[in-house]
């Protein structure tokens, strides 16, 4: 955006990593719902396009704001007169530097992660965001004990209704073939990965796409196709290594089967973990999948930031940080603007690409003494996925976040087919959850941005004989 704005000036772009991610198959769903797919290319591509891009491969060492510098790990120091931080942010590990412990964000960790998972019997994830659910769903042929804090899985994108919908998916025997997937696949191309040297695997790597998971082979050691087991309201109290585990002379439990009681296990495990809910399970490696934390730490040293609770670079409704000409966007960045009513952030890929954009042409804005609007993407929050093969439409409150218990839930389930809720507040429609193919999105948007008074319909609004997209067009 900036090199389009700006086509005389120099747009340096730096990155740690040998490929950037680009937005392809941009496709704008409606007003604020949109899909695209995310595709690592070399750099190259970026620099032949826009001339006056330069991409600098490199991580950044300090940041200088008084002198508008940055010095980065080369030894090579840049001079700006203005700057956007995009480093996004970095997996949130339960313990850090324990070699039997996976952070999986980004497309070097999830080919770790596969490599592990060849010799893998039995795994535990910890985590319920979507990382985790999509992990847990295409693992085969290797158990899997799945830790959660909450009493339903999914808990970023879905209430215990959405994920009852979604349990029977987890549990089925043999897959469906997925539908042949358009996102291209992420990977680093082999040659590169050799040049790379090998205390370079402890630098951040490029955030996942959507589909990380579909051009990894992910299957354990066992010959049955799917095996997990739940536990629920429960952390990880303490992680042993085996020799520790030994001296303890403690119990571990087996895999649970249904129905039957818990056995101890003597099978000797490499690492084993232990729960809030005091149980033990031993096990191969551990998949870390709790989340991000903004990846602040390069930019901190001898500036001024405000910081957010999150951790994030505070940015306004400019996406100016608190320092001068310094800009933040995506993961690293925290809204501390008052939002819109019905729009939150969460760090998801929609996002960093509206913020991005948005950042770009503030920069212009501010460049050239102009004054602009705030983006219409930040009125609501609408992202759309896919967890378990369903498409998943996400819309404004659609867990009812804030809300306190000042509203009303409203559902239509077709089981193994649809899950649709919305969140109601005094007659007017706030949020909605659309979980397979309802082509519901837009009506519901519609019916969000405009906060019509729906109350005469009542439960009508979400009867499957009525036609309510026609009813609302």
């Amino acid at each position: 955006k900036l090199a389009t704005d700006f086509p005389s000036e120099d747009i340096f772009l730096m990155t740690a990593s040998p490929v950037i991610k680009a937005v392809t198959n941009f496709k704008q769903v409606s007003k604020t719902l949109e899909e695209f797919d995310v595709e690592e290319q070399p750099s190259s591509l970026l620099e032949k396009r826009y001339p006056n891009i330069k991409v600098i491969q490199s991580g950044v060492k300090q940041l200088k704001s008084d002198g508008h510098k940055i010095l980065t790990e080369d030894g090579k120091e840049y001079i700006y007169e203005k700057l956007c931080l995009c480093a996004g942010a970095k997996p949130k590990l339960i313990f850090e530097g324990n070699p039997y412990v996976l952070g999986i964000r980004d497309t070097d960790s999830a080919q770790a992660f596969q490599k592990n998972l060849a010799q893998a019997e039995r795994i535990v994830v910890v985590g319920n965001g979507g990382i985790a659910l999509e992990l847990v769903y295409e693992i085969q042929g290797c158990e899997v004990i799945w830790a959660i804090k909450d009493k339903a899985i999914g808990n970023t994108f879905f209430d215990a209704g959405a994920a009852e919908f979604l349990i029977p998916k987890l549990t089925a025997g043999e897959r469906e073939t997925p539908i042949e997937c358009k996102r291209t696949k992420y990977t680093v191309e082999g040659s590169k990965e050799k040049e790379r040297p090998a205390a370079a695997s402890d630098k951040l790597g490029s955030a996942l796409g959507p589909d990380w998971h579909e051009g990894l082979h992910l299957k354990g050691t066992k010959e049955f196709s799917h095996k997990v087991h739940i536990e629920k309201l429960c952390e990880v109290k303490h992680i042993y290594l085996q020799q520790e585990f030994i001296q303890l002379q403690r119990t571990s439990l087996t895999f649970p089967k249904e129905g039957e009681n818990v056995e101890p296990d003597h099978v000797l495990w490499p690492v084993y973990v232990e729960l809030t809910n005091g149980k033990i399970y031993g096990c191969d490696f551990i998949v870390s999948a709790t989340g991000v934390v903004p990846n602040v730490k390069p930019f901190l040293d001898g500036n001024n930031f405000a910081v957010g609770e999150d951790g994030g670079l505070k940015v306004d409704d400019h996406m100016h940080t608190s320092l001068p000409d310094v800009y933040a966007a995506g993961d690293i960045c925290t809204a501390a603007w008052e939002p819109s009513p019905m729009w939150h952030q969460m760090r998801l890929w929609t996002q960093a690409r509206q913020m991005g954009w948005y950042a770009a042409k503030c920069m212009a804005a501010d460049a050239l003494g102009e004054s602009v609007d705030m983006d219409f993407s930040f009125e609501l929050f609408a992202h759309v996925t896919k967890f378990f093969n369903y498409k998943v439409v996400v819309l404004g409150k659609y867990n009812a976040q804030g809300l306190g218990s000042d509203h009303e839930l409203m559902l239509r389930c077709t089981k193994g087919q649809e899950y649709v809720k919305v969140v109601m507040q005094n007659g007017r429609m706030v949020g909605a959850v659309l979980i397979g193919e309802t082509d519901l999105e837009e009506t519901f948007e519609n019916l969000i941005l405009n906060q019509m008074d729906l109350s005469a319909y009542g439960e009508d609004l979400l009867n499957p004989d009525i036609d309510i997209e026609d009813y609302f067009d």
